[in-house]
């Protein structure tokens, strides 16, 4: 008996001709195409999903039932013709705009608007830099400001310059090592010599 079951099921897969399903997909009004859309036969498990420019291609069986879905769009499906002459069908699928609307949330930080402003009265402000008589900002609070205060964009852009250098001159050999360097050895010897080191008053 199971073996005269899979003998039909097997003629009747025989029978649906294979169609070979394409076409392009474009938003509720018809300028841009929507590519991503998953188009896929649910009973199946099989599908594809549209290109860059909307355009997708897919072998199907007559009677499929092809269902295409987006995020923010629609559901639609389309049922492939039962015993069709030509062996291909192009389609122009036009997705419409799926509104959700959801109710409005307020969100705040205390239980009650009343309990907000008690918080904010409550709280203990401290100014964030002194100011002395003449309306500039005390050495003190400018010394700690530069010492928090991160590269600037001229800074960054000279390390960035250093840094290409650097990987510049390693391309083409290891850097030099000037304490291992006859000929500075013999300048800072004759530097020496000269008094170039010397304190000057």
């Amino acid at each position: 008996m199971a073996l005269g079951f899979q003998n039909l099921q097997a003629q009747d897969q025989k029978e649906r001709k294979v169609i070979q399903l394409s076409g392009i997909i474009l938003n509720a009004d018809s300028t841009d195409a929507v590519p991503g859309v998953n188009i896929y036969v649910p009973k199946k498990g099989r599908g594809t999903s549209s290109g860059r420019f909307g355009y997708f291609s897919m072998p199907v069986l007559e009677g499929d039932s092809v269902v295409f879905t987006f995020v923010g769009l629609k559901r639609q499906s389309f049922t492939i013709p039962v015993e069709m002459v030509d062996d291909k069908i192009s389609l122009i699928v036009t997705m419409q705009e799926d509104e959700i609307a959801l109710a409005e949330i307020e969100v705040m930080p205390y239980p009650s608007e009343e309990e907000f402003k008690n918080a904010v009265l409550a709280m203990n402000y401290e100014a964030p830099m002194s100011v002395d008589t003449r309306g500039n900002m005390s050495p003190e609070t400018l010394l700690r400001w530069a010492e928090n205060m991160p590269a600037s964009g001229n800074e960054n852009f000279r390390g960035f310059q250093q840094g290409q250098i650097m990987q510049i001159q390693d391309r083409y050999g290891p850097r030099p090592f000037r304490l291992l360097d006859p000929f500075a050895w013999s300048q800072f010897i004759q530097s020496i010599k000269r008094g170039d080191l010397k304190k000057k008053d």
